[in-house]
């Protein structure tokens, strides 16, 4: 493309209202779906940052009025127990500067430890993160080489970067592990064991072929504005194989990654893993910005191969790409069939893609009754999880536009958006919870969000993070009765990432997965909380493992947090 070539839309109108991408095109609400008029009662949060030590943060785009592309899209951080204590620190993105435009030292990252006592302190320096500098996105977390403490990716805009925890300390090790090169803007990622041989693979999502030296100008009204991701070239993104040896090998066209598909349409904002079909083996689902999203389904033999079209996820009930950044995917119903969630642009509402067997998905976004309440919103970061604890995963939403003059454009929607929660009814159908004092009535510019139980009482909290802004912890203080899991591997990989856990209680059987990836540049806790209700014990846990070994548990009452190993009948108390 030709540099400084100048994209101005007749009248003076911005690329992002065109409609023939990630616009603003009025999406309408198939079927009968109406805004309900009843009030809904929901979790209770509390705002804690302040109170926790986390004030002091704030993202940096580097922004200096040039508008440049890569300025809107960060904003996160997640958790991770670096120190191996059993409770979930937080790690945070903090982004980063134009080194062409001014020369002061950016934090890449910032990492706080969790106090045990609803607080945490600054500990980047000690844990040998000072000093780290790039144009940062998002932070993945995971035990890669099975020795007890949680290692992670960092994607940037040039060299993703991979930190190697012993102890509690890490090392930059990226290019000496093979995960360093080449040079591409990385979004999202996600770690799974895609051949079940107990070493986690990772999986790179690219977003598009942008530098300062081929930025566009795009305006609106004689000012430079951001440039739509279809005035550029996707990238290819990338897998990696984990070698068993501390080192991983690019495996992408080995994998069938690239076969049959136009890489430069990739643009991958949002990657989430889970195996859809219940075959047994972990599969990847992407949500591409204004292209058709993508669906990898795992043949089991070390190859994928690329079905979202046929399957029905690529494109909305319209049959047109969407602006795909966050997603996610887990059981929302009774059915124990997978549902997949995708957050869009404002006037496109979230994408709900539900799976009925033989590699096919049926689109419930207006069903679900999700089409109304998220048409007006930007959604980035997007996760389920049981909020309330009453058996079954809750849907939240990030939410903030991209340009601040967007009421100009369309005076419906706003450039700060309240985060939003919908409750499940338990059938996959869901009810927003608005409230006037909450944390969910305060407008933001979102864009991370991943959850935890951080204080251990058995509810799961939120962390969301800002696209140059503050974070906020929002304290979940509803409580109720839960079960909370961990795992410990032994053929599978050390915290048994990938295995699947089903908790029956009368009449209902729960489904979870332990997981990385979903939602947006974020990384979620590896526990797995299951709600119980009004029911005060599990009848049966059933833990099936990568590796196809199965334990089972019955009896387990509630509120209770449990240690379960691979190939052991019993369980453990976890230590506080």
């Amino acid at each position: 493309m030709k540099k400084n070539r100048s994209h101005t839309m007749a009248g003076g109108r911005s690329p992002w209202a065109s409609p023939l991408g990630m616009m603003l095109v009025v999406i309408g609400c198939a079927g009968p779906e109406q805004p309900t008029e009843s009030v809904i009662t929901g979790p209770a949060f509390t705002d804690v940052t302040e109170a926790a030590g986390l004030s002091g943060f704030r993202h940096e785009t580097g922004g200096y009025g040039q508008s440049l592309m890569p300025e809107i899209v960060g904003g996160a951080g997640g958790f991770i127990d670096y120190d191996g204590d059993g409770w979930q620190d937080i790690l945070l993105v903090q982004g980063g500067i134009w080194s062409h435009h001014e020369t002061r030292f950016v934090q890449a990252l910032r990492l706080y430890r969790n106090t045990t006592q609803g607080g945490f302190e600054e500990v980047t320096e000690v844990a040998g993160l000072a000093g780290v500098s790039a144009y940062a996105f998002g932070a993945f977390v995971a035990d890669t080489d099975n020795d007890g403490d949680e290692d992670f990716l960092l994607t940037t805009l040039h060299h993703d970067l991979f930190f190697r925890n012993d102890g509690g300390r890490f090392t930059e090790v990226g290019r000496e592990v093979g995960i360093g090169e080449p040079s591409l803007w990385s979004t999202s990622a996600a770690f799974f064991d895609a051949d079940r041989d107990g070493w986690l693979d990772l999986y790179v999502g690219s977003y598009v072929d942008w530098t300062p030296e081929n930025d566009l100008r795009c305006m609106y009204y004689g000012e430079k504005v951001f440039c739509t991701p279809q005035e550029y070239e996707g990238r290819a993104s990338r897998y990696f194989h984990n070698d068993g040896d501390g080192t991983f090998t690019e495996h992408t066209a080995e994998a069938g990654f690239l076969d049959g598909i136009d890489t430069t349409l990739d643009k991958t904002l949002g990657v989430a893993v889970l195996d859809f079909n219940a075959d047994g083996w972990p599969d990847i689902t992407t949500g591409n910005d204004t292209e058709n999203n993508m669906l990898f389904m795992n043949l089991g033999d070390g190859t994928f191969v690329e079905t979202a079209l046929a399957s029905g996820v690529a494109v909305s009930q319209h049959g047109v790409p969407t602006a795909g950044m966050g997603v996610d995917a887990g059981v929302v119903d009774s059915t124990g069939r997978v549902t997949i969630f995708v957050g869009n642009f404002s006037e496109e509402p979230v994408s709900v893609f539900t799976y009925i067997g033989n590699r096919q998905f049926v689109d419930r976004s207006a069903i679900s009754r999700l089409a109304f309440p998220t048409n007006l919103t930007l959604t980035f970061g997007l996760t389920l999880a049981d909020l309330d604890l009453d058996t079954d995963l809750d849907l939240v939403t990030a939410n903030g536009h991209v340009l601040t003059h967007i009421a100009t454009i369309s005076e419906a929607v706003a450039f700060r958006q309240p985060a939003q929660l919908f409750l499940n009814r338990g059938n996959g159908v869901f009810d927003e919870f608005v409230a006037d004092v909450s944390p969910f009535a305060a407008r933001l510019v979102a864009r991370g969000l991943a959850y935890a139980d951080y204080d251990r009482d058995g509810d799961i909290d939120l962390l969301l993070v800002e696209n140059g802004g503050p974070a906020h912890l929002w304290r979940n203080d509803t409580g109720g009765a839960y079960l909370r899991v961990r795992l410990e591997g032994a053929a599978s990989s050390r915290q048994g990432i990938d295995a699947r856990l089903s908790a029956t209680v009368p009449d209902l059987t729960m489904i979870h997965w332990v997981r990385t990836g979903g939602s947006y540049l974020a990384s979620s806790e590896k526990w797995v909380t299951f709600g119980l209700g009004a029911h005060n014990k599990v009848d049966t846990l059933r833990v099936v493992w990568p590796s196809g070994t199965v334990d089972t548990f019955v009896d387990l009452g509630a509120n209770q947090e449990i240690v379960i190993t691979e190939g052991k009948d019993t369980y453990e108390t976890a230590v506080r």
